[in-house]
């Protein structure tokens, strides 16, 4: 079961998003918040698998929401939901630790799948976000070149969505060597999870955005 906390400072958007994850056997609702604060305080109580966080709210806004939901328990994923596509928006977010960045035009079905993907340890990046990320000049320092090629290929697919069993029977490697590969790149990079790094590989151009998991287009 993936407990859900939602937060968004419209009443028929959480309508919505309650609707939705209410019709999953899955998914449970586990609270609601309508400020950023609330939000973080809701977290902190239930301790949910995954949130959804409105980037603009009163009280404290999404990005510094989730930035304090990922200092607090790191372990819980957090995708943030917006009208908007803003470059400020989507990196602020990002460096706050958030696992996913959708737009509101999201359908139910892909919303819950994304959800189901998040949980998963996958990025979730709707595609005319992910493409922002490859359209703008890097900058000068190359965080992936401290990487070995044997790991740039881990990396690349574990940005594709694969698991390390995947990741093992596609390289001819074993699953311990790969988890072992995993480790080393996420030391290197000095991110704490997978979905970051999956999210550092698009940034750089290692994967491009069609070759993310399935995500709402």
């Amino acid at each position: 079961m993936i407990g859900i906390v939602i937060a968004d400072d419209h009443e028929i958007v959480r309508r919505g998003l309650r609707m939705t994850i209410a019709g999953e056997e899955d998914m449970e609702l586990l609270g609601e918040a309508c400020t950023g604060r609330e939000a973080v305080e809701l977290v902190l109580q239930h301790r949910p698998q995954v949130v959804l966080l409105d980037v603009q709210m009163p009280d404290m806004d999404g990005v510094q929401a989730a930035a304090a939901i990922h200092a607090a328990l790191p372990e819980t994923t957090m995708i943030m939901l917006t009208s908007f596509s803003g470059d400020d928006q989507l990196f602020g977010a990002l460096r706050a630790g958030a696992a996913g960045y959708l737009l509101k035009d999201v359908n139910g079905d892909d919303l819950v799948e994304a959800i189901r993907g998040a949980a998963r340890g996958e990025p979730q990046l709707h595609p005319q976000v992910a493409r922002r990320l490859m359209t703008l000049a890097p900058p000068q320092e190359d965080p992936l070149a401290v990487l070995s090629a044997r790991e740039r290929d881990v990396l690349r697919l574990v940005g594709r969505g694969l698991s390390n069993r995947e990741i093992a029977a596609t390289l001819n490697l074993t699953e311990t060597t790969v988890k072992g590969y995993v480790s080393e790149v996420l030391g290197k990079l000095m991110v704490p999870d997978r979905t970051q790094a999956a999210l550092l590989a698009v940034r750089y151009g290692l994967v491009a955005p069609d070759d993310l998991p399935d995500i709402p287009r």
